[in-house]
């Protein structure tokens, strides 16, 4: 029976009411208990003058399937960057932007990282995003099946078959072992295909559907089930000016529709990129401001961050359109691919200059939104990595978020567009531990729904999954925030150590969170017989070979979610 103490920690357990208290954390089997059997026989690890924190949440991040493989393919040169040896009980590295499977796990769980889900899941290609995900050492992670595109959603959306859309929303996550409904450019990847793009209203070609009656009708299907996430949403017009407009009126889209859980019912992914002013990228303009007043004011959005790290990085996303009109503006190499009747996604190189005036505002409005909104507890920590820059840059934006003289040293260095089309310069919000605490693990688990499962949190009963950080509650050095942050001292998952003094010292096999939600009998029969016309008329797979086997999950926690009363 395998106990562990950590003694003297200074610690931060938001979920629990605890708010930076010197207290002992208990450990058995893996998971927080409120005593040990044998005090005196079990590991100690001493926190002195240490925070200590549940280990952390990533909500958003781009780690396994095909694109991110073809973002590694695309990108040699990115490859090379981050090379490390095979050393001790780590395999090989590649990569900064777009790491490999094995870096991916190092190195969150160096940052003191045990959860990831990887948003956005092609169902055709699931088998595959899977094996990545077997394959990434440490953390523990789910991943999010794209079916606003799909042709059997834009048919039942367009018939108003909202019963049979649900089951077939049941189906597909149950098929691809996904852990909710993704949503990305709802319409626009489809329209994508004729070398058109869609706004909020405007209707999908050959579908006679709007982006907003999809998001609306998944929106409805999701909350048929007791799903411990809402609908996961990457709205319409990433990336353009005046886009905030579209942004506002697409969280009203779900406004009014209750929730089958305590939780939102819609959180809305790297917002950063939706939270654009002005006309063209001459009059760019953060409108960050409007965003965080919306959020301030209403109780079923949720947001991540998508916020910028100065420097080079690989954006992908199944938003084809946008990738498009990406390569047109930098020239730079250029990928996209379709996922037959589901989805597409383009892959482009990217630099985020300093010395550019949009970039900067960029940066700046990621940090704004963090430091608008009042309630941590609607924020995740996120940069959509790769696609706003690598998720080893989570320190900087913690350094940052956390002092205002990190962030006027860095305002100085970048063009002073940003004093003219931000107002970050005039935010004196400082966070603190709690609330970095709240941001980067409680709230993510608390809107992905795994706060019930033992994730984000210290209670007992939770998975011992703890990040001790050699820093004092005390210390307010951008610096030393950043360097502990990034390296921490000691990063435990479920119950055995895999990080001390920053090194990773044992690679355990994470596991895969999936939901089965649990459709009628009578109804899912029905909607069989329109999914196997489907396959037989239009996919070039079989039926049979569709959906995920036990054989690619072979570690999985199963999260049951009932048909909502």
């Amino acid at each position: 029976m395998a106990e562990l103490l950590i003694k003297n920690g200074v610690v931060f357990d938001p979920i629990n009411g605890v708010k930076g208290e010197k207290m002992d954390i208990c450990i058995r089997d893996g998971k927080i208990v409120e005593s040990l059997h044998d005090e005196h026989g079990a590991r100690v690890i001493d926190a002195s003058g240490c925070v200590v924190m549940p280990g952390g949440v990533d909500a958003h991040a781009h780690i396994a399937g095909g694109k991110v493989n073809a973002g590694r393919l695309l990108r040699p040169e990115d490859g090379r960057r981050g090379l490390e040896p095979k050393r001790g009980v780590c395999k090989p590295c590649t990569g900064y932007s777009v790491p490999n499977t094995w870096a991916t796990g190092y190195r969150y769980a160096k940052m003191g990282y045990t959860f990831v889900m990887e948003p956005a899941m092609p169902p055709l290609t699931a088998r595959h995003t899977h094996e990545e995900l077997v394959d990434t050492p440490i953390i523990d992670k789910a991943a999010l099946p794209l079916i606003d595109n799909n042709w059997m959603t834009l048919q039942y959306v367009r018939d108003e078959n909202y019963e049979m859309l649900s089951a077939y929303v049941a189906w597909m996550i149950r098929a691809t072992r996904g852990y909710g409904i993704k949503i990305v450019n709802p319409g626009g990847t489809e329209a994508w295909g004729f070398a058109k793009n869609c706004g909020l209203d405007d209707p999908v070609p050959h579908w006679d559907v709007t982006p907003a009656d999809i998001i609306r009708a998944l929106a409805h299907a999701n909350e048929r089930y007791e799903m411990p996430h809402s609908i996961h949403v990457h709205g319409n017009m990433l990336g353009h000016p005046g886009n905030y407009e579209t942004t506002l009126r697409t969280f009203d889209v779900v406004k009014g529709i209750s929730a089958s859980m305590q939780r939102q019912t819609m959180h809305t992914t790297h917002i950063q990129f939706f939270c654009y002013g002005g006309t063209s990228w001459k009059d760019f303009e953060s409108k960050a401001d409007e965003i965080a007043k919306y959020v301030n004011e209403n109780e079923h959005i949720t947001i991540d961050l998508g916020s910028i790290i100065l420097g080079d990085t690989t954006t992908m996303t199944a938003d084809g359109p946008m990738e498009y009109t990406l390569y047109r503006l930098t020239g730079r190499k250029w990928t996209n691919h379709d996922v037959e009747l589901e989805t597409g996604a383009g892959i482009v190189p990217f630099l985020y200059s300093s010395r550019n005036p949009v970039h900067s505002v960029q940066w700046t409005i990621g940090l704004e939104l963090a430091l608008l909104i009042k309630n941590p507890w609607k924020v995740v920590l996120s940069t959509d990595h790769p696609n706003a820059g690598p998720f080893i840059g989570y320190p900087i934006l913690i350094s940052m978020l956390m002092s205002k003289k990190r962030r006027d040293e860095v305002m100085k260095e970048v063009h002073p567009a940003v004093f003219d089309r931000s107002s970050l310069a005039s935010i004196d919000r400082e966070l603190d531990f709690h609330e970095i605490a709240i941001i980067t693990r409680a709230s993510a688990a608390k809107i992905l729904g795994l706060h019930n499962h033992g994730k984000g949190h210290l209670g007992v009963g939770a998975d011992a999954d703890v990040a001790i950080y050699g820093i004092s509650h005390e210390e307010s050095d951008a610096g030393a925030v950043q360097r502990a942050f990034l390296n921490a001292k000691y990063t435990i998952k479920c119950g055995e150590i895999v990080v001390k003094d920053g090194e990773i010292v044992a690679t355990p096999e994470g596991r895969t969170f999936y939901v089965e939600p649990e459709c009628e009998e009578s109804l899912m029969n029905e909607v069989m017989k329109d999914i196997e016309r489907l396959f037989k008329e239009y996919y070039t797979v079989s039926l049979s070979n569709y959906p995920v086997q036990d054989v690619y999950t072979p570690h999985p926690y199963v999260i049951k979610a009932p048909m909502s009363g």
